[in-house]
């Protein structure tokens, strides 16, 4: 969490939206900021409106509104009432089930996240000119409060910057950590820039996947922007459908999520679309931020060797190098990506539980995991494609 400013204490009331239509964008974003894509009320209301992230689907909006008796609203955290533990990246289904095998009520629970969406960045979130450490504080209590009164198992805040999960200790959630990969942009000024500083079997490795992704006639468009029409998107939903039926049964996010998205934050959206003969047949999403590039979803209707690299790594590096972007961010798991440049980086998240034998059966499971998480790391990071002296920095806070 962010040091005390030396505003003057006021009072402060926390409150529930069951939609983020009921709170003003400007409002919402004075306190999200711009830097982070997913938080914005943009992101956020186009996965309500389109009825992806609903309650119908799991999600019942539980927003958190923090207020200043005379600056309004002043903190924001977004907030849901679960049903199930899908689509969060984080995974409790292990704790749920021997919760309730001992007789107990795991769900529904309450997510502090972004649905579907496994990218560190501000969950507690607070206008600047504002004492955040007590914007921080009411937007916690309240949750809490939220909780006691509705006698529910826990509270989940996923994909934390890491000093927020570690003051979060002091209010008794307890602190976890997980893996996930991403390329850093040592300032290179293109793509062979960074294919130097890697060892010369992993230099070739690399050459070899990008000229054989594309050699069946293939051609990678990179649209942004006003540039992206509706006809991309169908193309694009017919990807991420069929991909997304093979890895989930069911797809999370609706075609109206694509359009909405598209209406309401063109200025961030990435589509890289890969077409044969004129004709889409693969693509990834990404949307950008101030410092990155977040890589989310990829689907594909043809298979071609090494196209998935292609596309959702190396043409995701290509654009962070020429538009300047600190790193790439390319979504959850994949030791794969190791050998393709991106690092390991641990991400955090704070757990609430209620119950003090759940909460203690959990506490000694964190003892064990945290540990092992950071040895892989180390491990991992020990094995990566870079030349001895070249190794791109390993540490990021979202």
């Amino acid at each position: 969490m962010p040091k005390r400013t030396a505003s003057a204490p006021s009072k402060l009331t926390g409150r529930f939206l069951a939609s983020l239509k009921e709170i003003n964008a400007a409002e919402w974003d004075a306190c999200a900021g711009t830097d982070h894509p997913f938080v914005r009320h943009a992101f956020l209301s186009a996965l309500e409106d389109s009825g992806s992230a609903v309650a119908a689907t799991g999600w019942l909006a539980r927003h958190v509104v923090v207020e200043d008796e005379t600056r309004g609203v002043v903190g924001v955290m977004p907030m849901y009432a679960k049903s199930h533990s899908y689509g969060e990246y984080v995974f409790d289904h292990g704790w749920a089930e021997a919760f309730e095998r001992a007789g107990g009520r795991y769900y529904p629970k309450l997510q502090v996240a972004v649905p579907f969406t496994p990218v560190p960045g501000p969950r507690l979130m607070a206008r600047a000119d504002c004492n955040t450490v007590a914007v921080f504080d009411a937007l916690i209590d309240s949750a809490l409060a939220l909780a006691d009164e509705a006698a529910l198992s826990s509270l989940h805040l996923t994909f934390l910057p890491e000093a927020d999960a570690t003051a979060l200790k002091a209010r008794d959630l307890l602190h976890r950590t997980g893996l996930q990969f991403h390329w850093m942009n040592q300032g290179y000024a293109t793509f062979d820039d960074f294919l130097s500083t890697l060892a010369a079997r992993k230099r070739k490795q690399i050459k070899r996947e990008r000229r054989e992704a594309l050699q069946a006639g293939l051609n990678v468009r990179v649209l942004s922007s006003r540039d992206i029409e509706e006809r991309h998107w169908d193309a694009f939903f017919a990807f991420y459908e069929d991909t997304g039926s093979r890895k989930w049964g069911a797809p999370y996010l609706t075609r109206a999520f694509f359009s909405l998205l598209s209406e309401r934050m063109a200025d961030a959206i990435v589509l890289i679309l890969v077409e044969r003969v004129g004709r889409p047949i693969a693509g990834a999403l990404n949307l950008r931020g101030s410092d990155a590039l977040y890589g989310r979803n990829w689907g594909a209707l043809e298979h071609h060797p090494f196209l998935h690299f292609e596309v959702c790594y190396y043409q995701a590096i290509d654009y962070a190098i020429a538009h300047g972007l600190a790193r790439v961010e390319a979504g959850a798991q994949g030791e794969h990506k190791l050998a393709r440049g991106y690092l390991p980086v641990a991400t955090h998240s704070s757990h609430w539980i209620a119950h003090e034998g759940l909460r203690q059966a959990v506490r000694g499971f964190l003892a064990r995991e945290t540990p092992a998480v950071a040895q892989e790391i180390e491990l991992l990071a020990d094995h990566g494609p870079f030349r001895h002296g070249a190794s791109a920095a390993t540490s990021n806070d979202g």
